[in-house]
């Protein structure tokens, strides 16, 4: 066969198998035994040093070794052998004054490779090994000095490119760059590849394996898989991969990332485990193919094989585990920008706005331009580290400046940002005018960050050729709109020009469209020349015809530009950038440099100099910048600060103090008296075990009798947390190993599960074990299954629990138990949360793992349930635990299927609405509005304080419950200290609120409302679908769907739809954070609850406001709160993810429409969860017989038919819908 041949052999054959690679060779070669003599040969005999280790040199001496190791693993199974290389480059070389042999070795090796191969009578291919050599290019080899470097980008690639030669002409089939432990280092690899394939005209097929080095998840150089992989991902690789360093139980979690985000084939080649004490592999054959089955059977992987420690053995029983099964099947991705730092970096719909920090910028920054060219880069740094402190996403580095070597500086400042993690974790953007400026830039960032830029000012050669090496870097590029003729500073101009590079670079480069990012030019306005009025309106509009013309392209601006002559006066400048962003961004606009901590909020601009701003921006008058010239003098104002105050408390003894202070969580004093107890005290241990555990102690009893409320439990912690935190570097003097575990019950690790941010219920189930003597690690929100494992094996937990709110954290669960029980877990599993169930977790949960799994209600059941799970009758518990999951699972598959009728009978019984002129109202407002910083004690009136009181487990009916006879007290007090916080977070400004929201044209089509464009209704802005009842109505009832309240299209009217998504989280995590490092659960909780009833009360008061304001069909609606709770009015606000619209993935379509977290900042997580926490969304129907309703069970047909509708598999949906699919 030739080398095409085989290559076309191995593509099909990767779709239809999984492909065996081999395993160590140097684990053979250690097993061989050679000695000094055995490495030299009689060639070298004489060489002046010693040249035992030196492995490649064996293909050279003892070749016939090499052969036969290659020939066991091919007779083992392996389609892909790799050749003896790893180190057969010029550094590596070095270390034996070998550097001349660089050429032979790599020539050698792929020959004798090729030889055995083909003896065989079935394909096998030879993947040429390129190593990482012995040298980094991203860390510095000297610890004081951190931009210090022992090889260059270009020595790497001048090595690389010799090895790559010699592979290919010595019968290499592919080249496979591994264990990369610095990226950057891999890069200088795919670079000198690309360099010999366009030498040669080959094309080469490249495999790339990467080197997780432990647990943290990360190379050796900071990135994680994810960046890792966006990195590298411009090669076109036929696979990637990780090898080395962990064995295949402890990889397993970072290859499945890579299976879930690589639109290529995948690989893994792990170690025989982890090292030994003497430096040996000890995972057995048999036992590395159990591990590596599950890979398989996982659809992890493509191609399969073993790294240090794996034997031929190793392969044989890896390829008899794995040969039936099917491969991994390659997920596709949408188009869209994917950069990395150490960190991954996605620039798709929910990402909104992104920031460009451009204060590391010496032709913008005064500061950075000084401390720069007086050489104080430490210094400098800090600049840096502050923009993405104050939220800069990308990062852009400009060192164009006269008085300075711009080159070296830009050299050394990108290599010192390598070393500092809290900068480099996010995407680097190349600036200068200069191309060998970018080149060397490009040369020092292991990340995919952005080169700007480049343009068609010296012609289209120059473009194509300079573009060709932003690719070959693996970079994203700016591409300036200036052409031969000079700058656009047209409408028209920046159209044209955008649309020409965009065909140059697309077609004639072969450059990814989502790695584009075209600027049009920022030019000042309100510079007195008329022929300047128009340029901000040019750049808006230019954005929208741009983003027409271009699919899939980002659009960015130096926005500081628009406001050049008004610079000394920052109000007015920060009020220009606002409001310059707030229009572009509406057409567009996708990025922009701007320094990320001074921006004015557009809803905060008063409101004349906003008028007078956007009159310039949107040449509105021709005195616009006359008017705004006259008025900016008076904007330069300061700010006031806030002061506040604490109370004091004092009682008499000690031991009487600490526990009163406990039992009425009063922690004014605690420090103070828990020092005093201590120096009466024998040992600091005893005041733990003493006063304060006693005091504990009654608080448990009380609390388990019901005679003790939550808020008073949660108080009572705080007393207790404070008072052990005073006493603990005391009891570590004594060297009193654990001494504040010592009483302990048992260890519990809690956790949100992946996908889901709601931690308040967690948080109080956490506050009441503490108090009744349990550990608690809470891992927080949003937390990985294998972190939650691995947090258990290293505290050796007790009992793992298990919180989420959102239906998706339901399958979440179900996975952490899976691993549970693969990883051979036995703790108890505790459930609980929102959503989930006695009988979800008896049928769903506790089948996937064999240990107790006990599904807890609320904060009060739980110590109950965790003290009998570590008792001694634990047996007896989990017996009678087993009894009630079978039972729960018999009635559960005893019930009887709810009966549905089919999905075509239920479409034809869809509500019988009248669309006309009384029921359509045109909203006043049409498109989108944001209201940013919107006044919190607006929203006092429309709170629902009932949901408040729940949250701390007092249930009844508000207010009512203040004058419970048993209840009140508490409740009172609770309510007090809510209020007395009401007016200190709204007078200190803790929370802000920021809404966006919007009326749009709509009409339904069956199940689906499409949503029109309100300048132009023929064109459909979103296509949102929708699932109907078909549990089988009583009396004739309609089987609703939310589409029946939209008028049909061919009804021939136009509708209209709203849209929301409010939230009053942001400023909250710096109080939170406070209160928690003072051992404040209490207030941490409290506040958590309150900014939750601000978002409801945001999204109560903000659906007023449509109704008879900014939609108006009911402008004389005058209700109380009250009859708001009860939703005594016309309309709806359904949520996805609620009853009537269980399905999360229609907030995506809300996001898109709105723009929202450009707009207020709000994300959606993996699983659609809503971050911050205190946020709600939905949408407004305005129907008069539109009202809430539950879906209930839906059938398979409709399943089937909602798949087709959203052009999706069937399982994907079946996923997001499993809670209600019968």
């Amino acid at each position: 066969m030739t080398r095409d041949q085989r290559i076309e052999w191995l593509e099909t054959a990767l779709s239809e198998q999984i492909v065996i690679l081999d395993g160590g060779m140097g684990t053979m070669i250690q097993g061989a035994g050679l000695g000094e003599s055995d490495y030299r040969g009689t060639r070298f005999a004489d060489y002046p040093s010693d040249l035992k280790g030196n492995n490649d040199l064996l293909t050279l001496t003892q070749p016939d070794l090499i052969a036969s190791i290659h020939r066991q693993y091919i007779e083992a199974g392996a389609s892909i052998i790799e050749t003896n290389t790893f180190n057969a480059n010029t550094p590596s070389m070095a270390d034996y004054a070998m550097e001349s042999l660089v050429a032979e070795l790599n020539h050698e090796a792929a020959r004798l490779a090729r030889g055995v191969a083909d003896s065989f009578d079935r394909p096998v291919l030879v993947a040429g090994v390129l190593g990482p050599t012995n040298r980094t290019c991203s860390i510095s080899p000297d610890v004081n000095d951190p931009g210090a470097r022992n090889i260059t980008f270009m020595q790497l690639v001048e090595t690389y490119m010799q090895a790559t030669r010699s592979l290919l002409e010595g019968g290499a089939d592919l080249i496979l760059v591994e264990t990369i432990f610095d990226t950057l280092n891999a890069k200088a690899a795919l670079y000198a590849i690309d360099e010999v394939a366009r030498a040669t005209g080959i094309q080469i097929r490249i495999m790339i394996s990467g080197t997780i080095t432990d647990a943290s998840g990360r190379t050796l150089s900071g990135q994680t898989t994810e960046a890792f992989w966006f990195s590298v991902r411009h090669a076109k690789p036929l696979s990637i991969g990780l090898n080395c360093a962990l064995g295949p139980k402890e990889l397993r979690p970072f290859l499945a990332d890579l299976s879930r985000i690589a639109d290529t084939h995948v690989s893994a080649h792990p170690n025989a485990g982890l090292p030994n004490q003497f430096g040996e592999y000890d995972l057995e054959a048999a036992e590395m193919a159990e591990i590596v089955a599950e890979y398989a059977t996982s659809g992890l992987v493509n191609i399969i094989g073993g790294c240090c420690g794996t034997t031929p053995e190793h392969i044989r029983q890896i390829t008899a585990r794995v040969t039936e099964t099917a491969p991994r099947r390659l997920p596709t991705h949408p188009p869209v920008m994917r950069l990395s730092g150490l960190e991954p970096f996605i620039a798709d719909d929910t990402t909104g706005f992104i920031n460009v920090g451009e204060r590391t910028n010496v032709t913008g920054s005064a500061q950075f331009k000084r401390l720069i060219l007086e050489g104080q880069f430490d210094e400098a740094l800090s600049v840096a580290r502050q923009q993405v402190e104050n939220g800069a996403q990308i990062i852009d580095i400009n060192m164009d400046e006269g008085m300075l070597d711009s080159k070296s500086a830009m050299v050394t400042f990108l290599n010192l940002i390598a070393s500092e993690p809290d900068i480099s974790r996010v995407p680097v953007m190349i600036d200068s005018s200069k191309w060998d400026i970018l080149e060397a830039g490009m040369q020092c960032v292991q990340g995919k960050g952005i080169i700007n830029s480049i343009s068609l000012k010296e012609g289209e050669a120059q473009f194509i050729a300079q573009a060709q090496k932003i690719r070959q870097f693996g970079f994203a590029v700016v591409v300036m709109a200036f052409d031969e003729d000079g700058q656009a500073d047209t409408q028209a101009r920046k159209r044209e020009i955008c649309a020409r590079s965009y065909s140059l670079l697309t077609e004639t480069v072969g450059f990814p469209a989502e790695d584009i990012i075209f600027d049009p030019n920022v030019f000042a306005v309100a510079t007195g020349i008329e022929e300047h009025d128009n340029y901000a309106l040019d750049f808006i509009a230019a954005c929208h015809d741009i983003k027409a013309a271009c699919p899939d392209v980002s659009i960015s601006g130096g926005i500081s530009n628009v406001s050049f002559s008004f610079r000394g006066n920052n109000a007015v400048r920060e009020a220009m950038h606002s409001v310059f962003l707030y229009h572009a961004i509406q057409n567009g606009l996708s990025m922009g440099i701007v320094n990320a901590g001074q921006l004015a909020i557009y809803e905060d601009i008063e409101p004349t100099l906003k008028t007078l701003v956007e009159d310039v921006i949107l040449n509105r008058r021709s005195d616009a910048t006359e008017r705004l010239v006259d008025a900016a003098p008076k904007y330069n104002v300061g700010k006031a600060e806030v002061d506040d105050t604490v109370a004091e408390w004092r009682a008499t003894p000690v031991q009487e103090r600490l526990a009163y202070a406990l039992i009425k969580g009063i922690d004014s004093f605690v420090v103070e008296d828990t020092e005093e107890a201590r120096l009466e005290a024998t040992r600091p241990l005893d005041v733990i075990e003493g006063p304060l555990m006693d005091g504990m102690n009654t608080v448990g009893d009380l609390f388990g009798a019901g005679k003790m409320f939550l808020p008073q439990v949660v108080k009572s912690a705080r007393v207790m947390k404070k008072a052990v935190a005073h006493l603990i570097p005391y009891i570590e003097e004594e060297k009193a190993a654990a001494g504040d575990t010592s009483g302990e019950h048992g260890v519990i690790i809690m956790a949100t599960v992946k996908g889901d941010v709601h931690d308040i219920g967690k948080n109080i189930v956490g506050v009441v074990l503490q108090c009744n003597n349990f550990k608690v690690i809470d891992l927080g929100v949003m937390v990985p299954a294998q972190t939650i494992l691995e947090a258990a094996r290293e505290h050796k937990a007790d009992i793992i629990g298990l919180s989420g709110l959102i239906t998706p954290s339901l399958d979440e669960m179900v996975t952490v138990a899976s691993e549970m029980e693969r990883q051979g877990f036995s703790c108890p599993l505790l459930i609980g949360g929102a959503t989930t169930s006695p009988a979800h977790t008896s049928v769903k949960i506790d089948p996937a793992y064999s240990g107790p799994v006990i599904y807890v209600k609320d904060a009060s059941r739980a110590v109950g349930v965790a003290s009998k799970l570590l008792s001694d009758e634990r047996a007896t518990f989990h017996a009678q635990i087993v009894t009630e999951h079978d039972a729960k699972r018999a009635a559960h598959a005893g019930k009887t299927p709810k009966k549905l009728i089919d999905i075509e009978s239920a479409n034809a019984k869809r509500a019988d609405l009248t669309f006309d002129d009384q029921t359509i109202v045109v909203p006043k407002v049409l498109g989108r509005a944001v209201l940013n910083d919107y006044p919190l004690d607006a929203l006092l009136d429309t709170i629902d304080w009932m949901p408040f009181f729940n949250a701390w487990e007092f249930s009844g009916k508000f207010p009512d419950i203040l004058n419970d006879p048993r209840k009140g007290p508490e409740a009172r007090k609770l309510f007090d200290d809510a209020q007395a916080m009401l007016d200190q977070l709204i007078d200190e400004k803790w929370l802000r609120a920021d809404a966006a929201f919007g009326c749009f044209p709509a009409v339904s089509e069956g199940n689906s409302i499409l949503i029109l464009d309100p300048d132009d209704t023929s064109q459909v802005l979103h296509r949102t679908h929708w699932l109907r009842q078909q549990r089988p109505m009583p009396d004739g009832q309609p089987q609703l769907c939310l589409a029946d309240f939209i008028a049909p299209a061919d009804s021939g009217r136009i509708d209209y739809i709203g849209a929301f998504a409010v939230t009053t989280g942001h400023g909250i995590d710096a109080p939170v954070a406070q209160f928690e490092a003072d051992h404040d659960d209490y207030s941490a909780i409290l506040l958590k609850a309150l900014a939750d009833r601000f978002a409801e009360s945001f999204a109560e008061h903000l659906h007023r406001r449509v109704r008879t304001e900014f939609w108006g069909y009911a402008p004389d609606e005058t209700l109380p709160n009250e009859a708001l709770i009860r939703e005594q009015y016309r309309g709806i606000r359904p949520a996805p993810g609620y009853p009537a619209c269980p399905d999360h993935r229609e907030k995506e379509t809300l996001w898109k429409l709105l723009d929202v977290e450009a707009a207020t900042g709000i994300s959606l997580t993996e699983s659609l969860a809503m971050w911050p926490t205190a946020s709600v969304s939905g949408f407004y129907f305005a129907h008069p017989d539109a009202r809430y309703f539950t879906l209930g069970t839906i059938g398979r047909d409709q399943l089937k038919t909602y798949s087709a509708l959203r052009q999706e598999p069937e399982a994907d949906n079946a996923r997001w819908l499993a809670p209600i699919l019968g």
